[in-house]
């Protein structure tokens, strides 16, 4: 028996293919799940305690209605035997407006990869890509279907070299989207990535915008029509907003000058189309809120002028998808609810929001009952920056939830279908979009990916760097010879190195001080033959001057004629050397 024993231990003990071991899902959930805040961040407004809010402490929003009665019968079921497989939907998909709304906040992943804050933020409308832009100057592009635990994006852009991404919207059908930049053009792209063009760039010399082909400066805002697939928006810092045919890249179709107090260019600060499309809204710098009618012969002339709707520029504009309400975000802290239907004063005021960028936007949920937008992070504050939920009808805060505790909460979303919230953040070295998802409320999106481990290398994945035998059979391959030796040989030829004459010492001949007295070959040859005799290095001057006083005396020619009656009789001084004999 010892022996047979000791032979089984070389057989294997099974035969076939082994299923390879997986992580079970709850595992990895459970890595991905956010640490526990206090509850004083969740709830600013605590409610009564009722036996229901003992019951789930996850619940945020509106007071939760009684359960249904077929409840009990789910608990007890629950209890009998453990669930094997994918997690039962719970009871709130299986009920219809019976259960309070709940924020997926339970689970977080980031997608990282910029390095810069995250300004510009889009999802198509099947959740399957998402779209960030950066201060970097760069875009990136995610696919949820093909990405794995990395989440590494599988593309990167550069729209415009050396100018921020601004602003990202995708078509009604989502086969193109729009990126706008710093830059006076905005582009339009196919889902991957293709460039498909751009618009014109007006003329900056011409005064009235209205005759320019496009815009003349750095564009703020872009939004693509919600239903026309044709047709887009734009705002610059020119001051005007434009409509544009996405098939026309040379000229567009509307410009819109706004209202101003005074004379002059105020950049255009953001943009915004209604959910139908019949209006649209944009933010002026000096802080009002402009919206048009899209009528048959409409102009410039805003329908609702709103001035001094803040008191700082706008950075966001949001209707909500009845056409009644309007969402602010503003650079003075504050974000204000707006009925359209009586535009005088606000609804409400929500202050203490402090906003840093220009692209803090602001966005409703799927229902619209609640609003979200983030915080920016400031030197004296600890809390870093905040996504904050209001609720729509008590207009009151719900929740703030933090995203990063040193780090900006810029552009946010909450996409109907994945039910996920997204946020961007970042500041001046890092930027990413997090991802907020329950797994038990959130479907695809975020669930896909985190599950979908990275495919290990294999063999084939391999490949072998080719070994040359003879490096210096090809020019391609063969290495540069060194230069150091003939560069100091033509250092040391004054020919070739152009190497400049030295000066020279002593005294010169023909206005050439050396003691070569010249360098004329002319001159050199009749130095050597004689002609040319050099006595006055050995004269005294004196003596050479006034060997002429004879001749001028006899013959005078200029001068000394007209001066004749009058003139002295000139006395030099003896000279020197007679003087050192007479000592």
């Amino acid at each position: 028996m010892e022996d047979d024993e000791g032979m089984r231990g070389f057989f294997p003990a099974s035969f076939g293919k082994k299923s390879k071991s997986q992580t079970p899902i709850e595992s990895i959930h459970k890595a991905t799940r956010r640490p526990p805040e206090p509850s004083d961040s969740h709830r600013q407004n605590p409610k009564p305690s009722t036996p229901d809010d003992d019951d789930d402490d996850t619940l945020i929003g509106p007071p939760p209605r009684p359960p249904p009665p077929p409840a009990e019968d789910e608990d007890e079921d629950e209890d009998d035997e453990p669930i094997i497989g994918p997690p039962r939907p719970s009871a709130a998909s299986d009920i219809d407006g019976d259960e309070p709304h709940r924020i997926p906040l339970s689970n977080e992943i980031v997608l990282k990869g910029h390095t810069k804050v995250v300004s510009a933020l889009a999802i198509d409308h099947s959740g399957s890509r998402l779209l960030s832009g950066s201060y970097d100057y760069t875009l990136r592009m995610y696919d949820f279907q093909g990405m794995n635990a990395r989440l590494e994006s599988f593309r990167q852009l550069e729209p415009s070299e050396g100018h921020q991404v601004r602003s990202i919207s995708w078509s009604p059908s989502a086969d193109r989207f729009l990126c706008v930049t710093g830059s006076a053009q905005a582009k339009i792209y196919d889902r991957d990535g293709l460039n498909l063009g751009e618009f014109i760039k007006g003329d900056m010399y011409i005064r009235d915008l209205k005759n320019t082909k496009g815009h003349i400066t750095g564009l703020t805002c872009g939004e693509w029509h919600p239903k026309t697939k044709e047709t887009i928006l734009t705002s610059s810092e020119d001051g005007s907003l434009r409509i544009w045919d996405v098939n026309d890249f040379t000229s567009q179709k509307q410009v819109i000058k706004p209202k101003l107090a005074r004379p002059g260019r105020v950049p255009v600060t953001t943009c915004a189309w209604d959910p139908q499309g019949n209006s649209l809204a944009g933010a002026i710098g000096d802080g009002s809120i402009q919206i048009w009618s899209i009528k048959p012969g409409w102009g410039s002339r805003p329908d609702i002028y709103l001035p001094n709707a803040h008191s700082d520029e706008i950075s966001g504009l949001k209707f909500s998808s009845d056409g009644r309400i309007l969402l602010s975000r503003s650079f003075d802290a504050s974000l204000k609810v707006w009925d359209l239907r009586q535009m005088k004063t606000s609804l409400k005021s929500f202050e203490e929001l402090p906003n840093h960028y220009a692209q803090t936007n602001v966005a409703f949920s799927p229902d619209e009952q609640l609003i979200l937008t983030g915080t920016s992070v400031e030197r004296d504050n600890t809390t870093g920056g905040l996504l904050c939920f209001f609720d729509r009808q008590k207009l009151e805060v719900v929740s703030k939830v933090g995203i990063s505790p040193t780090c900006s909460v810029v552009q946010c979303a909450w996409h109907p279908k994945l039910n996920q919230i997204f946020a961007t953040a970042g500041d001046k070295h890092q930027g990413g979009t997090h991802i907020l998802y329950d797994p038990t409320l959130s479907t695809r999106g975020a669930l896909v990916c985190v599950a979908r481990a990275p495919r290990k290398k294999s063999i084939d994945d391999f490949q072998a760097e080719p070994v040359i035998h003879n490096p210096h059979a090809l020019p391609l391959f063969r290495d540069q010879p060194s230069r150091k030796r003939q560069r100091e040989k033509i250092l040391k030829d004054p020919l070739k190195s152009h190497k400049p004459e030295a000066p020279m010492n002593g005294p010169g001949f023909g206005g050439r001080v050396g003691v070569t007295k010249g360098s004329l070959l002319t001159q050199y040859l009749l130095k050597q033959g004689g002609m040319i005799k050099e006595t006055w290095m050995d004269e005294d001057p004196r003596e050479a001057i006034l060997k002429y006083a004879d001749v001028a005396e006899k013959d005078p020619k200029f001068i000394a004629p007209a001066y004749a009656d009058t003139q002295p009789k000139p006395v030099f001084a003896k000279s020197d050397s007679e003087d050192e004999e007479d000592k």
